[in-house]
């Protein structure tokens, strides 16, 4: 890419290893060639490779979501899309799968995926964390470490920055070693992730700690963190030495998308930074908003879609508030969780096309509010963005934000007409204006088109566009008597001058397969000029017959043809579980994670001797508690830790107590409503006790606030039962309950509006609608005050639960290692079962679960979707764990993310059986499993 039409200002020069500013950096010299400014900076050029100012188009693409053998066909779906970089978590928990125990080998060999995307010619933001969010268990932070007294994640405090140490110790050389001119392509390393979306004590302290220890390892790229919410202070720390960075997750219909970017990209400039949008949406029409605005990174998050394989999705907070991650991992990008390619793959590649047409004239481009003339009839943005391009001219994005074809009326431009131009439905045409042409190689000056220019040079302007172009070219080279512009292959539209110096022209719309051509003759100036279908727009441009190169088109890419036809997986054969382990008596329930179970399940029991109670209390409990009393199955609780209460009236005094508890995954996210969605926090059974007593306490109330009237000697009222016309002003409500000082009780609060503020003996807790509960230790709950803004029909009442431990507990745990081993030890069942006989439909009673071997087609991997209700199917193939599926069940929590009903079966991993779990679960109608459908996946072809 050339650099002639820089001015030398814009260019990186004697960049320090720390940076000089902090966005930059410097790698060997013998790594470029001679001559080269060998670094990665980030200055007000924007970002800047080698000297050369660049716009990077990034994928996400994460290595630990797919089998190794997937990885290099996936690289080249992303480059075939004209991007050329892809942003790569490393998950912490992914690699230290139990405390000390280390794994980079196999499909956790990150090293070898970099080298592989080198190899790609494809650039590297790496992302590695600690924490990365990502929908991924826990965000990356192990499990283990909050059962550490006193360790506070993402706080600048030794306990956690310790393990952090640890962690960098051994992820850090491997991205070092493979950076920018040191035989790798990583250009940026993201520390943290959306820091201002968590309550961080010391932002700077923590921040910079993690930029001393990526330093002091070896990395000299840029060291970048982005803001999840546009604090970018709360996501840096503003501290020297790393880059602010945005996560810009608009509606795609937005009117306002360009003016708030251009605000972000004006507060980076100020520092002298470019904007770069680490994560974003996938749709293309917004990415082109983002690129005119100002954005030098283009980084949509999840382009390229992934399958979150064993036990490694999260909970999160996309639910009722809580919401359980499918293992497929999907939110509409152009690469689909198996591979396939949808249509934003040939979108993507005519917006790379646009941005290497005009190269470093686009990379070091400004961005303004646009002034051209236009009026769209239909919506559109309220301030659309132009992008100054060097050497003159404009890019202007022209969206339409509706899902049907609206007309612009644009111009007058340079005396030219004004011109109706069609866009497309959910479009943004980057329509270049006053661009001269003599740097590409031609004469005159483009004065004016409104469609993607995706080629330029001195074969002419090739355009790529669904709907009828306008072009508008001018040239001063005209002399009194030349003849009016000649025109062959488009249509006039009209004229600037009596000398016909400028001509508006309307091309046809591009038609798949054909490459139409024009040409434009004003006096002695000619300008050939070709129009494609955007479908045949290749990674490498045009090819000269109107096809597009190699990785054009809505094609699978990489993969062989197949037929795609479903099929119904019937030929199984029951099989016996191994034996479990003894247990092991435990005083109380323990935490999944206190007894080694990091990702898998609990298998807790107990003699439970009622005593006068008349129900049990579980606090804390997650994720998936399918109970039994007496071999009874009860409903799956899944309430992400809130308090739930077990009826025991009509069972008798002494009853077996059964629990099996899954952990699903842990929290990705940092939500207060619910326990369980609490960053950290632990899974098991929780804290289970007897209800032995209970105290209606709604009434003796007194009335207090200054915001209210009330007045001395306080009002007595019912909770809840203040009138006021001060709605939405302060009132508190105060009284001492009836505890007693050596037990535990539970304070129910009913009609919380939202949340409310409890003190408990002056000490401040919130509760929350969701789960409107507060425990009461020995010696609490002296003085009670719930303090909320004065709303008419808010709380209603409240009881006080007094509360018994249930203690003796025999727990066998089982990690995601133990259930694969022991589904892979599980023996077929005796006659009349054979190999390949139909045991279909499977129907498990309440609280059994059915073991299956069922028999796949090899030679292809298979997209495979169970049906029935009222079962959970957990599926391993060889040694790993595939995932799980929960069908229809009243008790299931929402399911967020991708397809909650399939199953991957990758072709390398398909040895022709793949073994079932099949739970049945109590609440609905009779569990049944009908069937499993099956769609073939090909295998990736190549290396």
């Amino acid at each position: 890419m050339s650099t002639d039409v820089l001015p030398d200002d814009l260019l990186a020069e004697d960049l320090s290893s720390d940076g000089g500013q902090a966005c930059a950096g410097t790698v060997p010299s013998g790594a470029v060639p001679s001559g080269a400014v060998p670094s990665v900076a980030l200055t007000a050029a924007g970002l800047v490779v080698d000297g050369e100012p660049q716009v990077l188009l990034c994928a996400s693409l994460f290595p630990f979501r797919l089998p190794r053998e997937e990885w290099a066909a996936r690289l080249a779906q992303v480059r075939a899309s004209g991007y050329r970089a892809v942003d790569v978590y490393v998950p912490w928990n992914f690699h230290e799968l139990a405390p000390g125990r280390w794994d980079f080998s196999g499909r956790r060999d990150v090293g070898a995926f970099l080298d592989l995307a080198a190899d790609a010619g494809l650039a590297v933001v790496a992302r590695p964390g600690p924490y990365i969010c990502s929908e991924w268990d826990g965000g990356a932070l192990p499990a283990w470490l909050t059962l550490e007294d006193g360790l506070r994640p993402r706080q600048a405090e030794p306990r956690f920055l310790a393990h952090v140490r640890r962690w960098f110790e051994q992820v850090l050389p491997l991205l070092a070693a493979r950076q920018h001119g040191r035989g790798g392509s990583v250009v940026a390393v993201q520390l943290e992730n959306e820091l201002d979306f968590f309550d961080t004590d010391d932002r700077a302290a923590y921040v910079g700690a993690l930029r001393d220890l990526a330093r002091e390892h070896g990395v000299v790229v840029p060291l970048v963190a982005c803001a999840g919410q546009g604090d970018l202070v709360g996501a840096t720390g503003d501290v020297e030495g790393v880059v602010p960075a945005f996560n810009f997750y608009p509606s795609d219909r937005s009117p306002a998308v360009e003016a708030e970017v251009r605000a972000y990209a004006d507060l980076v400039a100020e520092r002298g930074l470019p904007l770069l949008v680490t994560e974003t949406n996938r749709d293309h029409r917004t990415l082109r908003r983002l690129l005119v605005s100002g954005a030098r990174l283009v980084a949509p998050y999840l382009q390229a879609s992934g399958y979150d394989f064993g036990w490694m999705p999260s909970v999160g907070n996309w639910g009722d508030p809580g919401g359980l991650m499918t293992h497929d991992y999907d939110f509409g990008g152009y690469v689909s969780p198996v591979g396939e390619l949808r249509p934003g793959h040939a979108a993507a590649r005519v917006l790379a096309a646009v941005v290497e047409a005009y190269g470093p004239a686009l990379a070091a481009a400004t961005t303004h509010p646009s002034d051209l003339p236009v009026v769209v009839d239909g919506p559109t943005a309220s301030s659309p963005s132009a992008l100054h391009l060097v050497g003159g001219g404009s890019l202007v994005g022209l969206p339409n934000l509706s899902d049907d074809e609206v007309v612009a009326h644009v111009g007058p431009v340079a005396g030219l007409p004004v011109a109706a131009v069609r866009l497309p439905a959910a479009s943004c045409p980057l329509v270049t204006v006053g661009r001269p042409l003599d740097a590409h190689g031609l004469p005159g000056t483009l004065l004016l088109a409104t469609a993607d220019v995706v080629a330029l040079g001195p074969d002419g302007v090739v355009l790529a566009s669904a709907v009828p172009a306008v072009v508008g070219l001018g040239t001063s080279a005209v002399r009194a008597g030349d003849e009016r512009p000649a025109v062959e292959g488009a249509r006039v539209l009209g004229t600037s001058d009596a000398a016909g110096s400028g001509v508006l022209v309307e091309l046809p719309a591009g038609e798949r397969g054909v490459r139409h051509e024009a040409r434009v003759t004003v006096g002695a100036t000619t300008w050939p000029l070709v129009v494609v279908h955007p479908d045949d727009v290749g990674p490498g441009g045009v090819a000269e017959t109107g096809t597009a190169v190699p990785g054009a088109g809505v094609v699978d890419v990489g993969r062989q043809d197949v037929d795609a036809e479903p099929r119904r997986l019937t030929a199984a054969r029951r099989l016996v579980p191994p034996p479990p382990p003894a247990p092991v008596r435990h005083t109380r329930a323990p935490r999944s994670e206190e007894v080694g179970v990091h990702r898998g399940r609990l298998h807790l029991r107990t003699r439970l001797v009622r005593d006068g109670a008349d129900a049990l209390l579980l606090e804390g409990a997650g994720d998936l508690v399918d109970l039994s009393l007496d071999g009874r199955a009860l409903p799956t609780l899944a309430r992400f830790g809130a308090t739930a209460v077990v009826d025991l009236r009509g069972e008798a005094d002494a009853v077996d107590l059964a629990a099996t508890v899954e952990t699903w995954g842990h929290p990705n996210f940092d939500d207060a409503r619910l326990p369980g969605l609490r960053l950290g926090s632990l899974r098991g059974l929780g804290d289970v006790w007897r209800v032995v007593g209970r105290t209606d306490v709604s009434a003796l109330w007194t009335v207090h606030g200054d915001a209210q009237w009330a007045g001395d000697p306080a009002p007595l009222r019912t909770l809840g039962g203040w009138s006021s016309t001060r709605v939405g002003r302060e009132v508190v409500y105060r009284r001492a309950l009836p505890v007693a000082p050596d037990a535990n009780h539970a304070l129910r609060l009913d009609g919380v509006p939202g949340a409310v503020v409890v003190r408990v003996d002056g000490h401040e807790r919130v509760v929350h609608a969701v789960d409107p509960w507060l425990h009461l230790a020995p010696g609490e709950g002296a003085t009670v005050e719930v303090v909320l803004p004065h709303t008419p029909g808010a709380l209603g009442g409240a009881e006080l639960l007094r509360l018994a431990p249930v203690e003796g507990w025999d727990v066998v745990p089982e990690d995601d290692e133990a259930i694969v081993a022991a589904v892979r030890a599980a023996v077929p069942a005796a006659p009349p079962e054979g190999p390949g006989a139909d045991v279909f439909p499977v129907r498990p009673g309440p609280g059994e679960e059915v073991w299956l071997e069922l028999a796949v087609p090899t030679g292809t991997g298979w997209s495979i979707r169970p049906e029935g209700e009222q079962v959970r199917l957990t599926v391993v193939a060889g040694d790993e764990g595939l995932g799980r599926v929960w069908l229809d069940d009243a008790a299931r929590p929402r399911l967020t993310g991708g397809d909650g009903g399939r199953i991957w079966l990758p072709a390398a991993w398909n040895t022709g059986t793949v073994r079932l779990m099949v739970r049945g679960t109590a609440g609905g109608p009779s569990p049944v499993l009908h069937a499993l459908v099956a769609s073939p996946v090909p295998p990736p072809s190549g290396p």
